[in-house]
């Protein structure tokens, strides 16, 4: 099977969620682009499941509406696409990318936080009708975690769907040297051809586009990340969305900048837990972040990152992009096989499906960088899955604050420790990542409702909203 690619799990997006803010932007404008030219006269939008439930606090109903305008979670201006929609609100009136003007509010969005679709927990179904209420167009769009999206339309039998972001990858299995969908067949791949981890997945990305591109392209992407912890660690006050939640990046990045490493030997971790609370911070302003796969769990692959490009004395800064490049490749790599095998979103599997997948990603990277076989490289990632099991989706409010912001924090530690114990070995361990992936998917199929991002369960019930 073809593994998905590394540019489609690291995406460049606005928050708070990747499966409920740019998933839902993305169904929105390819249901705006279906319909252009038509005499649209109204438009309805109905939310379902997970995206119901807690899409007032995800930004869906605006993220739905901005993606009907036109708009893409790369390139917009979170600050306009706000104006925009304060701007809706006083003129009933919504601008399709198409051309045509309806009417509509964001009051008009039906929720069903109740009914859950066949395919997958985060639904929504678009309908466009003419002056006379006849339907000219409707499709069904499923939000299936890291902003990607597939919808009915897409379907190749009765039974599936396709997972067009994916698809558009890399379309075809001859088109890769080395296709891979298990840590099996990665290992396979890695002993067949003699490249480490890293070299596999670059071969594979080579198929579609030069390695300079490749290069080029995943720079730009940690560059984003850089940028995200630069613009938190400069906001103070509180995160929006009514819970107060104070920002702690600032204040920490200030202590840190003052304290004196030589009297704490954990010192390095401080800054690993400072910059995954500051990506996640930006996050749930809803700023621009990296998918890492996913919005939820954007701060554990930049923070490890961090630490590797920051402590690890191996690495020379005429070796830093190299680094970066191989670390996110790795990354990548592992990350297809969660995507592929189980599922990185939190709605179908819980937390461990985004911060436990986050962390197995970001554990493979820190081991590549730091010299790991190929072997150690699956066992990091399968440690580090393996401590995340069971991890629950229960964000209070329907926010990604609490308990999301601190969880990439611990995660990203977990994940460096993971990587550091792998590296004691020799790559020879009881548990592989195949069977841990494997546990979790079936974990999260066993998981009730309420722990799957619903905010019915869990700390969501538990903890006072005043």
């Amino acid at each position: 099977m073809v593994p998905v690619s590394v540019f489609d799990l690291f995406s460049i997006g606005i928050g708070p969620s990747s499966s409920h803010t740019v998933g839902p932007m993305r169904a929105g404008s390819a249901f705006a682009q279906r319909i252009a030219g038509a005499p649209v006269a109204a438009v309805s939008v109905h939310l379902y499941g997970s995206l119901a439930s807690t899409g007032q606090g995800h930004g869906t109903l605006g993220a739905v509406v901005a993606g009907l305008t036109g708009s893409d979670p790369e390139t917009v201006d979170p600050d306009a696409m706000a104006a925009a929609l304060a701007e809706l609100e006083e003129t009933g009136e919504l601008t399709l990318s198409g051309g045509a003007t309806v009417p509509f509010r964001l009051a008009d969005i039906v929720l069903h936080p109740l009914t859950m679709l066949p395919r997958h927990p985060n639904a929504m179904r678009l309908r466009a009708s003419d002056a006379d209420g006849a339907t000219i167009a409707e499709e069904t769009y499923y939000s299936i975690g890291g902003g990607f999206i597939t919808s009915d339309a897409d379907a190749v039998d009765t039974h599936d769907a396709v997972d067009t972001a994916a698809a558009a990858a890399i379309p075809v299995d001859d088109a890769v040297p080395y296709p891979f969908s298990s840590g099996a067949e990665l290992l396979a791949a890695c002993t067949a051809s003699g490249l480490p981890v890293s070299g596999v997945a670059l071969a594979n990305e080579a198929a579609t586009r030069s390695v300079d591109d490749v290069h080029a392209g995943l720079l730009r992407i940690h560059g984003v990340m850089e940028s995200c912890v630069d613009r938190s660690v400069r906001r103070t006050g509180t995160l929006p969305g009514g819970l107060a939640v104070r920002r702690r990046a600032a204040d920490w990045y200030e202590q840190l900048g003052r304290d004196d490493p030589r009297h704490d030997p954990l010192f390095a971790m401080e800054w690993v837990n400072l910059v995954a609370m500051a990506v996640n911070e930006e996050n749930a302003t809803g700023g621009r972040v990296v998918t890492a796969p996913t919005n939820g769990a954007a701060g554990i692959i930049p923070a490890v990152l961090f630490y590797a490009l920051t402590y690890v004395p191996t690495i020379t800064p005429e070796q830093r992009d190299d680094a970066v490049v191989r670390f996110l490749l790795t990354a990548g790599a592992i990350g297809s096989i969660y995507k592929e095998r189980a599922s990185i979103s939190g709605a179908e599997v819980g937390c461990q499906g985004e911060v436990g997948s986050a962390a197995s990603m970001a554990a493979a990277g820190l081991a590549e960088v730091l010299g790991g076989t190929p072997e150690q490289v699956e066992n990091a990632a399968e440690i580090a899955m393996e401590h995340n099991l069971g991890l629950t989706c229960d964000p209070i409010g329907g926010l990604v604050q609490i308990p999301c912001i601190e969880r990439n924090a611990i995660a990203a530690n977990k994940a460096v420790n993971a990587a550091r114990m792998a590296l004691r070995g020799d790559g020879v361990h009881h548990v592989s990542l195949d069977q841990v992936v494997e546990t979790m998917r079936q974990t999260g199929a066993d998981m009730s409702t309420k722990y799957k991002e619903t905010a019915m369960g869990g700390l969501a019930v538990n903890v006072p909203l005043c």
